[in-house]
C-alpha cells in the first residue's frame, strides 16, 4: 500500500482499483475516480520491485487475503489501521501529498503536477510549486544567469557598428 500511494501519488478510491490491465509499457493508466482525467504514470523501480515481490491481487494490486480488491473506505481503514499500529497519526492521502512535494522539490513543473496527479485549473500544482525548497530552486535560477564557455564578456554587435563612409 505504501509504495503504491508514495510512488503514483494516486488518490485511495483509484489505488484500490489499479491491477495489471492498467498497466502498458512501464506505466499505469487509469481514469481518476474523482475527476474522470486520465492519468499516466511510470512505474519507478522502487514501486516495480514492491509489485515484483508481491503479493498483488488479479483484478487490483492491492487486495484482500482472499484476492479481492478492496474498496476505497476498506483501502483507507486498512492504512490508517497499519499507521496507528506503528504509531504514526497520518493517512493515505498524506503520501498523495508526499508525492506531489517530492516531485515538485525535484523541479516539477504546474503542468507536469496536474498531468501526473489529475489536476486541473493550476490551484493545486501552485500549492505544491510555491512551497518547495525555494534556496535550491534559487541557486538553479541563478546558475541560469552565469555565462558559459560559449558566451564572450561583450556581445557582439548585432548591426554594423560604423556607417559607411564615415571616418572615425
Amino acid at each position: 500500500m505504501f509504495d503504491l500511494f508514495l510512488f503514483t501519488g494516486l488518490r485511495r478510491g483509484d489505488a484500490a482499483q489499479v491491477g495489471k490491465q492498467h498497466v502498458k509499457d512501464g506505466s499505469i493508466s487509469i481514469n481518476t475516480e474523482k475527476t474522470g482525467i486520465r492519468v499516466t504514470i511510470p512505474i519507478q523501480p522502487e514501486l516495480q520491485a514492491t509489485l515484483d515481490a508481491g503479493p498483488v491481487g488479479d483484478l487490483a494490486f492491492i487486495a484482500t487475503a482472499a484476492g479481492v480488491p478492496m474498496t476505497k473506505e476498506s483501502l483507507g481503514n486498512a492504512f490508517r489501521d497499519a499507521c496507528r499500529s506503528a504509531g504514526i497519526t497520518k493517512s493515505a492521502h498524506g503520501l498523495r501529498k508526499a508525492a506531489a512535494t517530492n516531485a515538485a522539490n525535484r523541479g516539477a513543473t504546474e503542468r507536469e503536477l496536474e498531468a501526473l496527479f489529475g489536476w486541473v485549473g493550476g490551484q493545486m500544482a501552485s500549492l505544491y510549486t510555491r512551497s518547495v525548497n525555494r534556496e535550491a530552486l534559487s541557486k538553479g535560477a541563478a546558475a541560469k544567469m552565469s555565462r558559459d564557455e560559449t558566451e564572450t564578456s561583450i556581445p557582439a554587435p548585432l548591426d554594423e557598428v560604423r556607417v559607411s563612409g564615415r571616418k572615425p
